[in-house]
């Protein structure tokens, strides 16, 4: 009889974590269809008819982490010097897997500006939230699936450019190079729905949270220069 509580009892506790895990993923779908809106607008927008571009941002070919790499491409390009390796020593791991570490992060290392965290924005919301922190001169971080030789991983790099008029996005991305990709392609990135098989443990950690899709970090200048 005991044998028999025990297996009803793992039976019971299974069926609840398929049905948690069921829901989680069909919230996910929800969520994705939401911010999946129609960005057509923007092409015959006056506010986008003029070009915005960060210049001085420099590639580099990260040996720690894209989320290192990001900051120390951020601060090269504010006219710091810190590195992936001082990150990494000073911690002695990754700290910036997730988007809210990866902001507080941000704040911490550069206290004369104000990053925050912009999640599961529309794609209309994306385009205008990037457009706007570009034409104040700032780079744009942001999380988007990108390739490593054919494998498809969760990428942040930075955002330099936007050109819509001629439907164009510049990325500097710490794999080594400068990307410039149709707005298509780039929303299709940043909402993952580019990321081809993506396994099933990352479909839960977007499903519990741990990753987010569109989303960006607006950095503000706040030291009143």
């Amino acid at each position: 009889m005991a044998l028999k509580k025990v297996i009803r009892i793992i039976l019971i506790v299974l069926g609840l974590l398929v049905a948690v895990t069921a829901g989680a993923l069909i919230r996910l779908e929800i969520r994705t269809g939401r911010i999946l809106t129609d960005y057509a607008s923007i092409f015959e927008n006056e506010k986008y008819g003029t070009p915005v571009c960060v210049e001085g941002v420099e590639a580099i070919t990260m040996d720690v982490s894209c989320g290192y790499a990001c900051i120390e491409m951020f601060s090269a390009w504010n006219g710091g010097h810190l590195t992936e390796e001082d990150l990494y020593n000073e911690y002695g791991r990754v700290v910036t897997s997730t988007g809210d570490r990866f902001s507080e992060e941000m704040n911490k290392r550069f206290p004369q500006y104000t990053t925050s965290i912009r999640k599961y924005l529309t794609n209309t919301e994306l385009i205008d939230a990037a457009y706007e922190n570009l034409a104040e001169g700032i780079p744009v971080p942001f999380e988007w699936a990108a390739r490593y030789g054919d494998v498809w991983t969760l990428h942040y790099s930075l955002l330099t450019g936007m050109d819509i008029p001629n439907d164009k996005v510049t990325a500097v991305n710490p794999y080594g190079y400068v990307e410039e990709i149709s707005v298509e392609e780039f929303l299709r990135r940043t909402s993952f729905e580019a990321f081809e098989n993506m396994p099933l443990y990352l479909r839960l950690a977007f499903a519990v949270g741990v990753f987010e899709k569109n989303t960006i970090f607006t950095v503000v200048r706040t030291d009143g220069r």
